[in-house]
């Protein structure tokens, strides 16, 4: 089904089952230990483990590599390196790529910290550990470039967003009698899923398949990616993605465990296990880069945009994506006069690619901190600003674009309305309780509305139940519940009737988990395939489908009420379906809106920062389970909390390294630093989304949450804070530079 057109009336809009807060399909099988992740299967032969090296400088080469020592050590069965490993097929950068051949190994030359270096595979883990640290090697090293504001003026535009320029943005922001000029920074930042990159390989050598149960969160680019790799055809290549812990980005790519482990399977004949340690992590995988962003806005008195104006910076090794921290600002607020520009810089750090929403998480940090900053100027309240700021067309190329859907105004009118917006003093540092000062913030949110082409399959069962089959990853955000809903909507079953199997590259390929794409795009998938099973039964029952419904596990036609499982019969019935899109995309600006408000409690005599409240209002579509959707806001809040307080990758520029690559040094938020957090969705259908009429909810979460902790902390500190985190020495100094200005 190709969907270019908007959907009408569909089963779906019964909604018996979809939209129910049903609990986690997969919740008792974790909670119990018993959901296997890729570390944990146990195949029938023995296992063999392997231990990655990797390298300890960030750039250069290796002039000299002694395994001797290695490869005699107890239960040692092979040591992998540059010198021996397999032919592989080319890549085209040294940043990992999606779907595209990532070699490990390849040669001496060093272009990261961390970088592999050797596998050593032995019978266990701790032998393969311990002779890793035999292995003599010597490097050539080479200076590097770690830090981005040293890179600034070599940075060239983005080949992956393009610059927008509408109007004359210079003479608009000059003539304009109200306008802000700000610079913002956000740091290097880390993904940290709970389950490191990890993979069980095993080869076949009579069929000559390679099976990976790694942990990915989209199967067929994983697939074509390692069979580029590895000089296989991508049917050679089996992978098994169930469950996955969390990936938030890192896991779009793949990595030396993946690569090593099956090129050492495939050499050993017997199946090896790899993992990165979580040291190794930080440096070995992704990360998102840091950002320098200008941000300038120019307003008339009443307020509306006359300029909009944000330049972005970002660094990444050479052939590497931008952090499009800019791409938000095209489409958010009006402005007749716009420039909006990418720039990229070379840095031989670790590789940059996403985390969760990557561009709006940083983005909405400067933009929404500079809309602030521009209500204090016009002495306007801030929800007032983006109020008379929205516009319901893209607003570059003019209302014949419309947005799809777009309730960013109601979002703020009733977030300000619930959370109490109207006690919130304009003037800073006027609330305070004890040592504490109370200030409240306010930031709009949006994430662009992403589809992906996305399949499954529907298998009615003798007995009446349905199972769905679809490549379709669970990276703990609801997936098997979801999908467990639409389709026992689909067939009028009890959810309870529903087996969902997810992650597996034999099953029809899904569009996976990432960029908000996931639930919508395989709900979808989903739908189509079952729609098909549907025409199937009405066809074999001779029943007219204007007159048919599904309900209660039976087919009922006026007075004919059959059963599926007598429908099913002994060899039940099976569908396939397939969802592809047309152009609903160009035709409709498409995104989900939210406004985030945030309650902070600053300390007057140390500067520390706690989060006492925050309400999200979100406006995603049809929200296909009240229960996980609002589990993904949720954490996508804590993370914006984490964005706004705490993490921060410190660069050594001196390595060229993360240097704290563990959960002990990189700070990330723990339930103590996250209070009461609450969400309303706003209800909404979104009929040029797709079939399901949702839109994903995942990343919205987190975009745009820093910028209210960070507006809310001006309102208690009078601190105005640009340079990501806000940690307290930053208020501290703030405080000095105001007594010292006064002085």
């Amino acid at each position: 089904m190709k969907f270019d057109a908007p959907a009408g009336i569909n089963p779906l809009d019964r909604e018996k089952v979809l939209t129910r807060p049903h609990t986690r399909l997969d919740g008792p099988l974790k909670v119990t230990g018993q959901a296997p992740y890729a570390y944990e299967y146990q195949p029938s032969r023995p296992v063999s483990y392997g231990y990655v090296l990797s390298a300890g400088i960030a750039k250069g080469t290796i002039k000299r590599m002694d395994t001797r020592r290695a490869e005699a050590a107890p239960g040692v069965l092979l040591v992998l390196t540059h010198e021996n490993m397999p032919e592989q097929g080319e890549s085209e950068t040294p940043v990992p790529q999606q779907r595209k051949s990532s070699p490990q190994l390849s040669g001496p030359e060093v272009r990261f910290y961390h970088q592999a270096v050797a596998l050593v595979v032995a019978e266990t883990f701790e032998q393969a550990r311990a002779a890793s640290k035999l292995i003599e090697i010597e490097y050539d090293v080479q200076e590097g470039s770690y830090t981005l504001e040293d890179e600034l003026d070599s940075a060239q535009p983005s080949e992956d967003s393009e610059d927008s320029v509408v109007g004359d943005f210079d003479r608009a922001f000059a003539d304009a009698p109200v306008k802000v000029d700000l610079r913002f920074t956000t740091p290097d930042q880390s993904q940290s899923p709970m389950e490191p990159q990890a993979t069980l390989a095993e080869w076949d050598s009579e069929h000559e398949i390679l099976t990976l149960h790694t942990a990915h969160q989209v199967v067929h680019w994983v697939q074509a990616g390692i069979a580029k790799t590895l000089k296989l055809k991508p049917a050679q290549v089996r992978i098994v993605s169930a469950y996955v812990g969390g990936g938030f980005g890192s896991k779009l790519l793949f990595y030396a465990d993946a690569v090593l482990g099956g090129a050492a399977a495939r050499l050993l004949g017997r199946p090896v296990k790899v993992a990165l340690t979580r040291p190794q992590y930080y440096n070995s995988t992704s990360h998102r880069p840091a950002t320098v962003q200008r941000v300038r806005l120019a307003a008339d008195r009443d307020g509306r945009l006359q300029a909009v104006g944000h330049d972005t910076w970002s660094g990444n090794l050479p052939g590497g994506d931008t952090e499009a921290a800019a791409d938000q600002t095209k489409l958010l607020y009006a402005g007749d006069h716009r420039l909006i520009r990418t720039r990229l810089a070379e840095l031989d750090l670790p590789p940059g690619a996403s985390m969760r929403a990557p561009g709006e998480a940083v983005g909405l940090l400067a933009l929404e901190g500079a809309m602030d900053e521009l209500a204090e100027a016009l002495e306007m309240d801030p929800v007032q600003l983006r109020v008379v700021n929205d516009i319901q067309h893209d607003p570059e190329k003019g209302p014949e674009r419309p947005f799809s859907s777009r309730r960013l105004v109601e979002a703020l009118l009733r977030g300000a309305d619930h959370f109490g917006w109207d006690k919130r003093q304009a003037k800073p540092g006027q609330v305070r309780e004890g040592e504490w000062l109370i200030g409240m913030g306010v930031a709009s949110a949006f994430r662009a509305n992403m589809v992906q082409p996305s399949g499954a399959r529907v298998v009615l069962e003798s007995d009446g139940t349905l199972t769905v089959e679809t490549q379709m990853t669970d990276i703990g955000t609801g997936s098997y519940t979801i999908l467990g809903q639409v389709a026992a909507e689909m067939l009028g079953l009890p959810l309870e009737k529903v087996k969902v199997r997810l992650g597996d590259s034999e099953f029809p390929q899904a569009a996976g988990s990432g960029g908000s794409f996931g639930a919508n795009s395989s709900a979808s998938g989903v739908y189509v395939a079952c729609m098909d099973l549907r025409r199937s039964i009405l066809q074999k029952l001779n029943f007219a489908e204007a007159s048919t419904t599904f309900e209660d596990g039976e087919v009922r036609c006026e007075d004919n009420h059959v059963p599926l499982a007598e429908v099913a019969g002994k060899e039940g019935l099976s569908a396939t379906g397939k969802i592809t899109w047309g152009d609903m995309t160009e035709k409709y600006a498409q995104a989900s809106f939210g406004a985030h408000f945030a309650e902070v409690a600053v300390n007057s005599v140390t500067g520390e920062t706690r989060v006492r409240r925050m309400l999200s209002v979100v406006s995603v579509g049809r929200v296909m389970n009240p229960i996980t959707a609002r589990s993904q806001c949720l954490g996508g809040m804590t993370m914006g909390i984490g964005a706004a307080l705490m993490e921060n990758l410190e660069v050594d520029p001196r390595l060229g390294l993360f240097i704290n690559h563990d959960l002990a040094e990189y700070h990330v938020p723990v339930h103590a630093d996250i209070p009461d957090l609450d969400v309303i969705m706003l209800e909404d259908l979104d009929d040029k989304s797709s079939p399901v009429k949702a839109k994903g909810i995942g990343e919205l979460g987190i975009c745009g949450v820093g910028a209210a902790v960070a507006n809310a902390v001006y309102n208690a500190s009078g601190v105005r804070i640009r340079d990501y985190p806000l940690t307290l020495d930053k208020i501290l100094t703030g405080w000095g530079e105001t007594a010292q200005a006064s002085d």
